[in-house]
């Protein structure tokens, strides 16, 4: 008995090893072709599809609802972020084996990794939204849901030739391929933590909150990737909820926003290393993911105030430093203000309730900050323009 056991353990350290070296391959690929610091790519994989139907509703399958949400989720950021290049793993109704969806990813050296679920449970009572980073598993549900996602490689021929004998039965499977994807988990958990965010804020749904666990789909991308359960299309409220029209553009307006702070945040961080290892005093840049509404649009309230964002920093900045000598050449300057804001500090030129007036504001002040923006403040805390203004 101990001589099998010791085979098997390193049968599965070798199986590692060599997970490892080819993911190393794929690291350095991404690596040569990602010279920006921004996030350029982003690849949306619709869960399931053709002959494998996902999890079943009463009268919905899951993958109709992911493949829903997924295109509605392209079409928000290729309107809203030209910027970014949106990929699919499907668009269509058609099967595509998991380990093909991580390749389209690496080929492309996407930047970012979303694969769109739905969840099932026999206790039609269980509900909510989660969302889950690779990791080891903290409890048996996170395995029970990992190993539902994984079954689906049984639609694939040879799938042990794909998958370097992993056993989607088998518990020890989970703990090599949770490790592979270590390297970004970090990431991979801060955007997690947005999303389930925004499902509570934007959407007002209930959230499971962020977890980890062994899903093939995630393991072998190069680059930081999430797993996002929409909900229960065994709960019959939220199977109607999933199934409509207005749930999957709530699902997904809130991955959109999510996105949107995620790429601001990580642009930012990337920017301030970059220009810091320039100067002794550094330079900051800004980046502007939310589009400016048109001219005709006016402020609705009077706990709302606009500002132009100039800078953005991880760390704060002293408002006599050199960064700011260039304001004092802007047309109506009078001071900056620093806005602490979750991890970055904001600093920001004007302050008015008009929005005409702010537009107004914000050309005089690109001609010195090229990449500054209007931001909105309600009740003194950053929101998404577009949510404080009506037409």
């Amino acid at each position: 008995m101990t001589t099998h056991l010791t085979f098997y353990k390193r049968i599965i350290h070798l199986n590692l090893v060599l997970s490892i070296v080819l993911l190393l391959i794929n690291h350095s690929s991404l690596f040569a072709g990602d010279n920006s610091g921004k996030l350029q790519t982003i690849v949306i994989d619709p869960g399931h599809g053709g002959q494998d139907p996902g999890a079943l509703g009463s009268k919905v399958k899951e993958k109709d609802i992911v493949l829903g949400v997924g295109l509605k989720l392209g079409k928000l950021i290729n309107e809203n972020l030209k910027d970014v290049k949106v990929i699919f793993t499907r668009n269509e109704d058609v099967f595509i084996p998991l380990h093909e969806r991580a390749e389209i990813a690496n080929r492309n050296n996407a930047d970012l990794f979303v694969s769109i679920h739905a969840n099932a449970n026999k206790n039609h009572a269980a509900y909510g939204c989660e969302t889950y980073a690779m990791g080891l598993h903290k409890n048996e549900g996170n395995l029970e849901v990992a190993k539902k996602e994984n079954a689906v490689i049984t639609f694939e021929k040879d799938y042990s030739t794909h998958y370097e004998g992993y056993d989607p039965n088998s518990a020890e499977s989970f703990i090599i391929f949770s490790l592979i994807q270590n390297t970004y988990l970090e990431q991979s958990l801060d955007f997690a933590g947005i999303v389930q965010n925004n499902f509570e804020k934007s959407a007002q749904r209930t959230t499971k909150g962020v977890k980890q666990a062994g899903f093939l789909v995630l393991w072998k991308t190069s680059m930081p990737a999430v797993l996002i359960e929409t909900g229960f299309v065994t709960n019959p409220d939220e199977e109607k909820f999933l199934s409509s029209e207005e749930g999957q553009m709530k699902i997904a307006q809130s991955i959109f926003k999510s996105f949107v702070e995620y790429k601001a945040q990580i642009e930012s961080k990337s920017n301030f290393n970059t220009q810091k290892s320039q100067t002794k005093e550094e330079k900051y840049e800004t980046f502007d993911t939310t589009p400016i509404p048109d001219t005709n649009i006016v402020a609705v309230s009077d706990d709302i105030s606009f500002r132009v964002q100039i800078v953005a920093s991880p760390n704060h900045i002293s408002l006599k430093s050199k960064t700011f000598k260039k304001c004092k050449t802007i047309k109506g300057f009078t001071k900056v203000d620093e806005i602490s804001s979750g991890n970055t500090f904001k600093y920001t030129i004007g302050n008015t309730q008009n929005y005409k007036d702010i537009l107004e504001v914000n050309k005089n002040v690109k001609k010195v900050y090229p990449k500054a923006f209007v931001i909105a403040l309600k009740n003194g805390k950053i929101v998404p323009l577009n949510d404080v203004l009506k037409r």
